[in-house]
């Protein structure tokens, strides 16, 4: 469907987040007929509903209705949106039209696409690449980092000879058959086990990530790290060239970790692909100040540094970042929504690594127990506090000149938060409030 103008679209998830704000901008732009409809109420999306104001948009909140499938040439679907709802069944049921905003932008752009997935890094990885590519090319940022190019698109500002580096999350590869478009570069940072809660099994969670290269032509490339054996096996299912990236020249990066300069190994692999000089990849990297929410310094009061890396959602996300920092010296802020994904390793780290461990959320009384079956001796000392403005508090008091405060969950933010976003937001505001306290 390519032109929408008259068209009645269903947009399936405005999110708190505000992931369906843009598309449904964008289709109202082209002329389409538009619903919006969400399982939360008006007051839980009042921030996503604010970017809507103006716009001549139908609104079915609180829950979805079958009848809105009535009239619908087309079925918008936030990549969130559980796979299984009922409102998706019975547009397959009724042979409903359904794309994502993500397959519209895809379906649409002239410009060179490249496309970044993995279990830990890719946003990291997705915004250095875009960083050094702008030495060289008109570059735009987009994806799963939280930001959708469609208007871009829609005003010209995306041209045939830029360069677009995409973010692109399992939930959003699940829905790129549909289209049977792949990004003419595509890089995968690593596997590891994340979103069992949806995808069921590794196996099926790789499947999705697979995507990404699946429908690539024989001119496409896709990039692997070296020395990683799963992700090896995946060359022999590429259509195009396949080269394997992080065995280069380090780089002298600002941000912290390890981990890091892997991201920075990802993007200079991207970058040699489409002929950016090392010198200007350099310059570039060395300037990288790092994202939001991913392992980034929020304070620093009386020898104590604080972290906000709400964005690590995943074991092996804390993992990446209890690496950055040294032993006995962390006092670790851990726990949230259960994504069903093994703690065991982390529990493991934690029991080694810290010097106190503060488990909040609804899986913190599992992790708080698993590292007191670890743990030598008093430590690390184990608190339990099940409010996250609790837990931070007590991370806080825990925490001497030379330690390290992490708020590196390894869960999902979903149990207390609309997003790892808002609880990365609540962990300064709290600090802030201590300071102010004295």
């Amino acid at each position: 469907m390519t032109d929408l103008a008259g068209q009645r679209v269903v947009v399936m998830g405005l999110g708190r987040f505000g992931g369906g704000v843009g598309v449904t901008r964008w289709l109202h732009g082209q002329g389409a007929r538009v619903t919006v409809t969400d399982l939360a109420d008006a007051d839980d999306l009042a921030e996503s509903l604010a970017h809507l104001d103006g716009l001549d948009v139908a609104l079915r909140l609180g829950g979805h209705d079958d009848v809105d499938l009535d009239a619908c040439d087309l079925l918008v679907v936030n990549p969130a949106v559980p796979l299984e709802a009922p409102l998706l069944q019975a547009a397959r049921r009724r042979g409903v039209a359904m794309t994502t905003e993500i397959n519209l932008f895809l379906q649409r752009c002239r410009a060179r696409v490249v496309g970044i997935t993995g279990s830990v890094g890719k946003s990291t990885a997705a915004a250095m690449t875009a960083d050094l590519l702008a030495t060289r090319y008109r570059t735009h940022l987009g994806g799963n980092i939280g930001r959708s190019l469609l208007a871009e698109l829609a005003d010209g500002s995306i041209g045939p000879d830029d360069v677009v580096v995409l973010e692109l999350s399992s939930f959003q590869l699940d829905w790129t058959p549909a289209v049977a478009i792949s990004p003419s570069v595509a890089l995968v940072t690593n596997l590891v086990p994340n979103h069992l809660d949806r995808h069921g099994t590794l196996e099926a969670y790789g499947a999705a990530k697979k995507n990404i290269f699946r429908f690539q032509a024989p001119d496409g490339t896709l990039l692997l790290p070296a020395g990683d054996a799963t992700l090896a096996a995946w060359a022999d299912e590429a259509p195009g060239r396949v080269r394997m990236f992080g065995d280069d020249a380090r780089f002298n990066l600002r941000v912290p970790g390890e981990h890091n300069q892997r991201n920075a190994q990802a993007a200079w692999a991207i970058g040699q692909v489409l002929e950016v000089a090392r010198q200007d990849a350099e310059t570039a990297l060395a300037a990288f100040e790092g994202l939001p929410n991913r392992l980034a310094l929020v304070a620093e009061r009386d020898g104590v540094r604080y972290y906000d890396d709400s964005k690590a959602t995943t074991p092996d996300g804390a993992l990446v970042a209890l690496n950055s920092f040294d032993a006995g010296r962390i006092v670790a802020i851990v726990g949230g929504y259960d994504k069903k994904i093994s703690l065991d390793g982390l529990a493991d780290a934690l029991a080694v690594r810290c010097k106190a461990v503060i488990a909040t959320g609804a899986t913190g009384p599992r992790l708080a127990a698993l590292v007191e079956r670890r743990r030598t001796g008093r430590t690390p000392v184990v608190v339990a506090a099940p409010d996250f403005d609790d837990a931070v508090r007590a991370a806080c008091r825990a925490a001497a000149a030379g330690d390290v405060v992490l708020l590196s969950p390894a869960c999902a933010s979903y149990d207390q938060f609309a997003n790892y976003i808002a609880r990365g937001q609540r962990f300064a505001q709290v600090i802030g409030e201590r300071s102010g306290k004295g």
